[in-house]
């Protein structure tokens, strides 16, 4: 009964676990076998490799895996950097520090379609947009972001949206070093950038393993910014695979394509962890 209770206790979250993401894997395995059309009635048919070949060989597919790993390296680059810097900034006491990290994290909390629609007509538009009205004011001319520089201004909105996440951890990781050390490493006249080389850095290494592995999960699935800001346009500028999924299931209404298109994200992010996980284990190593 010691060795059954338990299992019992653990069943339920097993059993939840199982229909919530195991049934709906299954489905879409099965699915990416079929001919299924929303707008054509009658029995499914085996398909073979089929969707898979025609979502291969879709004109978007090149550009957008190009954009999900562009999208994917560069915000991370930029809230790794930045959520350092800034952790490194705030770190130091000065009046007023406790509502600045409260300002800094905020923008995590925000909807990622309510941080694309600000964003979008708040800050990019090329008329009344604070972008513009700032070069305006600096003698120069406003330009419309989001039509000549697509995906950079999908990159901004989720490196901001991000950051503050990044930060969080950085500042709190840096809440728990040893600052004796610190105090003896100054004794010994070492520099900010000595210290910063030899001392921060070497104790981010884990907290920095956790932001890659966490945003990865997320921005592979980037949708709401591109949707509510670009559509995948203009062309396929800033087309990434979850929106080529939504438009084969949604638009194109062919779930077949669309399952085989959701199976080579969930192998392209597998790949992608299993890089990650293999960089950061040898850098946390040395």
């Amino acid at each position: 009964m010691n060795r059954l209770m338990p299992r019992l206790l653990l069943s339920p979250a097993v059993a939840t676990l199982l229909i919530w993401m195991i049934v709906p894997l299954l489905m879409t395995i099965y699915f990416s076998f079929a001919r299924y059309n929303l707008m054509q009635a009658g029995p499914l048919e085996f398909a073979g490799l089929d969707n898979f070949n025609y979502f291969f060989t879709d004109a978007a597919f090149g550009p957008a895996v190009r954009n999900t790993l562009t999208l994917l390296g560069t915000v991370m680059a930029l809230t790794i950097v930045l959520g350092i810097a800034l952790a490194l900034l705030i770190n130091e006491p000065f009046v007023g520090r406790s509502a600045v990290r409260v300002l800094l994290i905020s923008p995590f909390f925000v909807m990622p379609a309510v941080n694309a629609l600000m964003w979008k007509h708040m800050m990019m538009n090329p008329i009344y947009g604070l972008v513009a009205q700032v070069t305006l004011f600096f003698g120069g001319t406003p330009i419309d972001w989001l039509a000549e520089y697509p995906l950079a201004s999908i990159i901004a909105m989720i490196t901001w949206q991000w950051l503050p996440f990044a930060c969080l951890i950085f500042m709190t990781a840096l809440q728990s070093m040893d600052r004796e050390q610190l105090e003896a490493a100054r004794m010994d006249g070492a520099n900010y950038w000595q210290q910063l080389r030899y001392l921060y850095l070497p104790h981010l290494g884990r907290p920095v393993a956790v932001v890659m592995m966490i945003e990865m999960i997320f921005l592979l699935s980037v949708f709401a910014e591109i949707f509510t800001t670009t559509g995948g346009g203009p062309g396929f500028e800033t087309t990434n695979v979850a929106f080529m999924i939504y438009s084969q299931a949604l638009l194109g209404f062919d779930v077949g394509v669309a399952s085989a298109g959701g199976l080579f994200a969930v192998l392209l992010a597998n790949v992608a962890a299993i890089f990650f996980i293999r960089l950061i284990g040898k850098n946390l190593d040395k």
